[in-house]
Formats: structure tokens, C-alpha cells, sequence
């Protein structure tokens, strides 16, 4: 008799509405590449909230206040994660010509897990192939294919931009 795996099932602890009628109702391909072009080269923002800093601090071994001192910044009412000067995120690493990685990748903030289903990316056909345009995992024709459900449970997360 085989053995039966086990499958956990992770449910969203937000509402989740569905549409089957959006221009992408049959999924779309992605993986990511690990280029890094969604984490630098351009200005830009990533929301963090106290908690996505207490996460970051453990997993860097600091106290949360030196975490944020170090690398978050305030705009208005929110708080950002820092940008080096050539506007790469704080804690993307290039070690060598093509290579990047993520210094937090196990506990990247949402705004960083949910790309590339955000709002302006999945507002039109169109607008998903300009977004691919600096995204090779987007355009991958064999990249996974990733369901209405899984798109939608990422778009609408409550802490996506």
C-alpha cells in the first residue's frame, strides 16, 4: 500500500474575491529568475510594516530598533525600506557581474512575495507584457502556470501596493 503524503493547505487569513471574467481568468506563467531587476536600478518604495521589521531584525539576528535605524526610512505616514545610491533596495547583493540575491529573501516583505501580480501589472494585457519587458521570469514560456486562484490570493493581500 503506498504511503499517502501529507499536503498542507494554506488558506488566506483575508477574503479573496474571484472573477473569472479578468483578461488573465486562465492564469499566467511566472517564476522567479533571480535577476533583481524588481528590487533596483529605479527609485521606488517597499512598504514595510513593524511587524516585516521584527521578522527582518530575528532573521539578522538584531533588536528591531537597530533593524529600522539601519534600514527602513519614513515616508509621511509609512515606512520604506532604504534604497542604496544607485536605487537598489538595501539589501539586494550583487556579488559578481549578472548575479543578485536577495540578503532576506526568507522573510522579504509582501510587497516583494506578491510581485509581479500587483494591480498596475494585471490592469491589462498590456500592461503585463510592458512589465515583462525588465522581468525574464514573466516572459519565461516555461515558467510555471499559476492559477486564478493563487493570482487573485496575491493581488489582493492586504499588504500588497
Amino acid at each position: 500500500m503506498a504511503e499517502l503524503e501529507s499536503k498542507k493547505v494554506v488558506l488566506p487569513l483575508y477574503p479573496v474575491e474571484i472573477d473569472e471574467r479578468v483578461w488573465y481568468a486562465n492564469g499566467l506563467r511566472f517564476e522567479c529568475t533571480g535577476c533583481g531587476n524588481c528590487c533596483g536600478g529605479f527609485p521606488g518604495f517597499v512598504w514595510v510594516t513593524p511587524e516585516n521589521v521584527r521578522q527582518i531584525a530575528a532573521y539578522l539576528e538584531m533588536t528591531p530598533e537597530a533593524c529600522a535605524l539601519n534600514y527602513v526610512r519614513k515616508i509621511k505616514d509609512k515606512y520604506s525600506l532604504r534604497e542604496k545610491l544607485q536605487h537598489d533596495c538595501v539589501f539586494l547583493e550583487r556579488p559578481g557581474p549578472g548575479q543578485t540575491r536577495c540578503r532576506i529573501y526568507p522573510v522579504r516583505p509582501v510587497q516583494c512575495r506578491t510581485w509581479p501580480y500587483w494591480d498596475a501589472n494585471l490592469a491589462s494585457p498590456r500592461a503585463w507584457t510592458e512589465a515583462a519587458q525588465s522581468c525574464p521570469g514573466m516572459c519565461d514560456g516555461k515558467a510555471p502556470l499559476h492559477d486564478l486562484k493563487h493570482i487573485e490570493t496575491q493581488r489582493q493581500h492586504p499588504e500588497n501596493p
